[in-house]
């Protein structure tokens, strides 16, 4: 890239969704990002425009700018469920088809990303986003994140570099949630806290 984005160009950058890159914005701008080689056009519907991983970069270069009154915005930000939320954003079918998208925004990231072009290992957003990555994985298999005092998922940081605790009170659920993230090219270890005797999954990225 030889010029920066434009001011225009700046502000859907910097309203793309921050767990997928998903863009918002005229087709006119979100031709524009493409032919900068700043987003891609997901091959399947909707659709929707994504920012390349030169994109993310011209978005971390420089501090977010407030988008002014006019400028086109995202009717909400996409966030992945870790579980224990006190109010989970949207439900039902709604909830489902984002959770789809984000995650076929994801792959389509690794792929774009990954030298050889697979997607069946984390790339580089996940590692530095562990918590919404796995998170997101969960959700996308139809595992139910946890509610503020219900059952379910929840998957939280850990002092460890590159791994998530996941923390499930149905040993048969908590299996699962194990199965999904090694699927989803993560690997997953069963364990005992000491002092609790809750059995929990560490989680973390796998390389190769």
């Amino acid at each position: 890239m030889t010029r920066p984005p434009t001011a225009a160009q700046r502000r859907v950058i910097d309203a793309a969704d921050p767990v997928t890159g998903r863009l918002s914005g005229t087709q006119a701008q979100l031709a524009a990002l493409v032919r900068r080689g700043l987003a891609f056009r997901h091959p399947r519907p909707p659709h929707d425009h994504f920012l390349t991983p030169a994109g993310h970069r011209a978005r971390e270069a420089e501090p977010q700018a407030p988008a002014p009154v006019e400028a086109p915005a995202p009717a909400g930000v996409f966030s992945a469920r870790v579980g224990g939320e006190e109010k989970p954003d949207g439900a039902g079918p709604a909830r489902a088809r984002e959770v789809r998208s984000a995650w076929e925004g994801l792959l389509e990231l690794r792929r774009m990303t990954d030298p050889h072009g697979v997607t069946d290992r984390p790339c580089g957003w996940e590692r530095a986003h562990l918590v919404q990555a796995a998170a997101l994985a969960l959700e996308a298999d139809g595992h139910r994140p946890a509610g503020p005092d219900g059952d379910g998922y929840r998957v939280r940081a850990t002092p460890q570099p590159e791994a998530v605790a996941v923390y499930e009170p149905d040993p048969a659920a908590l299996r699962a949630c194990a199965a999904t993230l090694e699927r989803a090219g993560w690997q997953a270890g069963e364990y005992t806290e000491p002092r609790t005797r809750r059995r929990y999954l560490l989680a973390s990225p796998r390389r190769v």
